[in-house]
This record gives structure tokens, sequence and C-alpha cells, in this order.
């Protein structure tokens, strides 16, 4: 099926094709399509529209090197800056905030760490200008502690919608191999209990930049939840080992 430049788009709830608005039937798997089922994290096509740098293809986050507290820089494609983001020392709760640019004077989302112990944490997605929330994540504690790192992708009212998790014999070694620690860390997401994407952390002595194609990914996914994910695995996750 041809897409038109600009149209807006769903997905497929079964195999998360990507077709015209109002389509009824999927073009790959025959699945009926409906308004509800296309809604994946229930992020209405107005919102969309109005953040469009949240549905982009790319997406790219750095850390920066010489500092104290972790931060990072959300990039696209060609390396133009989407955000900035800076971990809070001293926390019993994350709270980390994500704002255009380094003076932090405007805050674009948040993730809000639902629990006091993070190992077991539940985070929300906060969209600043609408205080609306967006979507969840929540950590495997036991699985990702002693086997490989996992994460379940929720949608606003908490129910799952995607994972993301990393192989069992990668995670194994970064985790109890001697400098397991230095291994690049590479994670699956997935929707419908399919691959449509992976997390790809470069090697890196010092610093951190972590990847992700999104082109396979539901339209309608509000990008920031999977962001969220990167930054605590950045920011975490990676201080574990």
């Amino acid at each position: 099926m041809n897409i038109a430049p600009g149209e807006d788009l769903v997905s497929c709830p079964k195999c998360g094709t990507q077709l015209p608005e109002g389509s009824r039937f999927c073009s790959s798997c025959a699945s009926p399509i409906s308004s509800a089922s296309n809604l994946i994290t229930g992020v209405p096509a107005l919102q969309q529209k109005q953040s469009p740098i949240w549905y982009q293809n790319y997406y790219r986050i750095r850390k920066k090197v010489v500092a104290i507290a972790n931060q990072y820089w959300i990039e696209d494609q060609q390396g133009t800056s989407l955000g900035y983001t800076k971990q809070k020392l001293l926390k019993l709760k994350e709270d980390i905030r994500v704002y255009t640019d380094e003076s932090m004077n405007t805050e674009l989302f948040r993730l809000q760490q639902e629990q006091i112990m993070d190992m077991w944490g539940t985070f929300a997605i906060i969209d600043s200008a609408t205080d609306v929330c967006v979507g969840k994540l929540k950590r495997r504690a036991i699985t990702s502690g002693l086997v490989k790192d996992e994460y379940l992708l929720l949608d606003p009212s908490g129910q799952q919608v995607g994972r993301v998790v990393e192989s069992a014999g990668r995670g194994l070694a970064r985790k109890w191999i001697p400098g397991g620690g230095l291994i690049p860390e590479h994670v699956a997401v997935e929707f419908n209990g399919q691959e449509v994407a992976q997390i790809k952390q470069q090697f890196k002595i010092v610093g951190d930049i972590w990847e992700v194609d999104c082109s396979r990914i539901p339209a309608q996914f509000d990008r920031r939840v999977l962001l969220g994910c990167m930054m605590i695995m950045g920011m975490i996750e990676r201080q574990r080992k």
C-alpha cells in the first residue's frame, strides 16, 4: 500500500506495519484495524502533530564526558540537539528532567520514579507542557540484577505494550565476567512479541553513546518512553556493573 508524504499513520496492533489513518485492515497480515488498537500508548494523533520531534525514526543520546553528574544530550540523525538532561545527585527517587538545552530554562519532559527503591522502579514519562503521562517503564528487577537487563514498556494506565530486553548471553557476560562492564550494551525492542528495533551502545572507555532506529516501531508510540529507557540504562544500569 502506498503512503503519501505527510499522511497520518496508524500501526497494525498485530504486526506493527504502518498504515494510512482510517485503514480497516492491515495490508501485511489482514488483521482488523480499530482506532483504539492503534493508540499503542494512548497517545492521540493530535499530540503527535503537536510534538513531532518525539515521533522521529532515529535518536542518539550522548554523554557529556567531563562532568560531575551524568549529563546527556538527545540528538537526531543529523546530530541536531533535541534535548539535554542532567541527573540529580543525592536523591531518594530518580527525577530526571529533559530540557531544550543546557540553560535548563525550558523543560520538555521528565521521568518520575514511582517507588523509592530504584531497583524495583516504575518510571512515569510526563510531558511537561501538559503534565500528562505519555507512558511508563518498569524494570524487571530480579532478571535485570542477575541475568540480563529487561524493561517493560507500559501505556499511561500501566498496561504492557512492549519490552526492552538484552540477550541472556550478553547479559551474563557483562554482569559476571571480569571486565564485562566494558562490553557495549545491545538490547532488543519488542512489540507484540516481535523485535522491531535495537538500542545499541557504542564502545567507549569514557563516555556513552546510545542509538536507536525507530523506523519499525509503531507510528503512534511516543519515543520519549524509549528515550527514557535509554537514559535510565545509561545513568543507572551502567553504574551497577
